[in-house]
């Protein structure tokens, strides 16, 4: 019962220490690069999403508003928002190589009410390690096929001819 206890407890101090150690990247074409540990993330403004799962449980998730990360990292929105800022998109990479787009403007709340955030806690508890520690939720969507595990980066790109 010990050694169990004692497996335990190192596994457990071991997903701490990992957390601890993450930094989510934003990236790319920014005005300010951001490496955003767990701690910096739970410091911003908090928002809830709902997300149905393939059982049709719907879920609470909380987090940080993917616009407020974005604003951090002084990427055009509002009145910036137009001629060549109108063609720059959100690639959200994950550590599984899972990959999901976003443009800009569906991100934007002057032009969409599209609710996305980058969540660690669902129904008031940390993400699965297997999941976590931060998921990207696109509330509203048919398809949660955007709403992806594991993100550790958010890259700004422009579509070029």
């Amino acid at each position: 019962m010990r050694k169990i206890f004692l497996v335990t407890l190192f596994l457990a101090s071991g997903i701490a220490f990992a957390q601890s150690q993450y930094k989510l990247k934003v990236e790319g074409e920014v005005q300010q690069p951001l490496e955003l540990s767990l701690s910096d993330l739970s410091k911003m403004p908090r928002k809830e999403a709902s997300l149905k799962d393939k059982d049709g449980n719907i879920h609470i998730y909380t987090g940080v508003a993917i616009g407020d990360i974005l604003a951090k990292a002084g990427v055009p929105s509002g009145k910036e928002l137009h001629g060549e800022n109108i063609s720059k998109y959100l690639l959200v990479k994950c550590t599984d190589g899972y990959r999901v787009l976003f443009s800009l403007a569906e991100l934007d709340a002057s032009i969409a009410d599209k609710n996305v955030i980058i969540a660690d806690t669902m129904d008031g508890k940390p993400l699965l390690e297997k999941k976590g520690p931060l998921r990207i939720i696109a509330e509203g969507e048919k398809k949660p096929a955007r709403s992806s595990y594991q993100v550790e980066s958010l890259t700004i790109g422009h579509i070029k001819d």
